[in-house]
């Protein structure tokens, strides 16, 4: 399993060894080991979630309130997508910084999104499959979104394919109004999250903890 640290501190690449034969191949997209020594702690796993999609769907920018927040390990098992990651978190010396990964099943690369900052996927291919594990469970009350298409995020969507966003998605704020509203992520609070998950995963997402 190779690593990679994104331009985004926190969020990583990880790309495993595929396995190919004459019957098909045999991968891994998730392993403990070499997730705990790139991230500093396991991968607490609370909720699945699968999704399928046309060319040119846009989910996110999605992004939970911290603590405790939620973390994302996204993999794409058919069709390719791009995997994009922002810091929003505010007071980082790396705010408004973006990157982003293709992720597709030839070489199944996987991104870890940790609490904080902003995760969206656009669909290059029709029947795209993203699947990823989430730290939490889903909670409607501390879920957010950013506008994809605010030209302030710059997200690194490709020329020449027509974005399908949600309604939801597309009546995100910006980022600026966000800001403004006190929506976003608090670059501390982040900082004091991950400590915890470091010292005690276990107490870091218990809701007396905080």
């Amino acid at each position: 399993m190779e690593v990679r640290e994104l331009a985004v501190p926190g969020a990583f690449e990880f790309s495993p060894r595929v396995f190919p034969d004459e019957r098909g191949l045999f991968v891994c997209p998730f392993q403990e080991e070499g997730f705990v020594k790139a991230v500093g702690h396991p991968l607490k796993v609370a909720q699945l979630n699968h999704s399928r999609s046309r060319r040119g769907t846009i989910r996110g920018l999605h992004y939970a309130d911290v603590p405790p927040g939620q973390a994302k390990y996204v993999y794409c098992s058919r069709g390719a997508l791009l995997d994009v990651v922002a810091d929003i978190r505010v007071g980082s010396p790396t705010f408004g910084v973006v990157d982003a990964v293709r992720l597709d099943p030839h070489e199944f690369r996987a991104v870890y999104v940790p609490e904080g900052l902003g995760h969206a996927i656009m669909a290059l291919e029709d029947d795209t499959v993203l699947s990823y594990l989430c730290t939490t469970e889903y909670d409607a009350g501390r879920e957010h979104g950013l506008d994809p298409l605010d030209p302030d995020l710059g997200l690194p969507w490709p020329a020449g394919v027509e974005p399908l966003l949600s309604d939801k998605d597309r009546a995100a704020p910006r980022l600026a109004r966000a800001r403004e509203e006190g929506l976003l992520p608090r670059y501390e609070e982040c900082l004091t999250h991950y400590r915890r998950l470091r010292e005690n995963p276990a107490h870091a997402y218990s809701t007396s903890a905080h």
